[in-house]
């Protein structure tokens, strides 16, 4: 290979697939980058709801898990216990829905447009079959325990 014009032309393809290949690390980068912001963004969020009667209020990290809970001064005078149970759990559930949204949204864009194995290679197995779906938190209020002994009965509590 010691044709100059040759020589030239090996080394401008060389030089043109580097500066693809720049390009390309730096776009991946870029994404890397993006991506991780919107992984702490996601984490990062909290969701939250309150009772309809503004009687309970609930706060949850984005796993879902109660971070703050707060009753309004007079919750325990407007309510049973078990009436008062219900509606934590159903802000709970409420709270829990919402910061899933939340962090669904924040990592939406890179969920977009993203080829699955047999778009690449046909006949592969999907991934997406391979990463269940979470189930929803049931959005119902606690079963009432049955009730066939009176309140201050010994076998209603616990302490036997």
């Amino acid at each position: 290979m010691n044709d100059p014009a040759q020589r030239a032309a090996l080394e401008a393809r060389n030089a043109a697939l580097r500066t693809q290949v720049d390009s390309m690390l730096a776009n991946l980068e870029r994404q890397t980058a993006a991506l991780r912001e919107a992984q702490a963004e996601a984490v990062a969020k909290t969701g939250s709801a309150s009772s309809a009667d503004g009687l309970v209020h609930v706060v949850v990290n984005s796993a879902g898990i109660v971070t703050d809970v707060r009753f309004a001064p007079n919750a325990f005078e407007r309510n049973t216990p078990e009436k008062l149970a219900r509606s934590v759990v159903q802000v709970i559930q409420a709270a829990a829905v919402d910061a899933r949204s939340q962090a669904d949204a924040a990592m939406a864009p890179f969920q977009q447009n993203v080829p699955d194995l047999p778009d690449l290679f046909p006949g592969a197995p999907s991934l997406k079959d391979l990463v269940p779906t979470p189930a929803a938190p049931p959005l119902t209020p606690p079963k009432k325990p049955d009730d066939d002994e009176p309140r201050d009965s010994m076998m209603n509590g616990n302490d036997w």
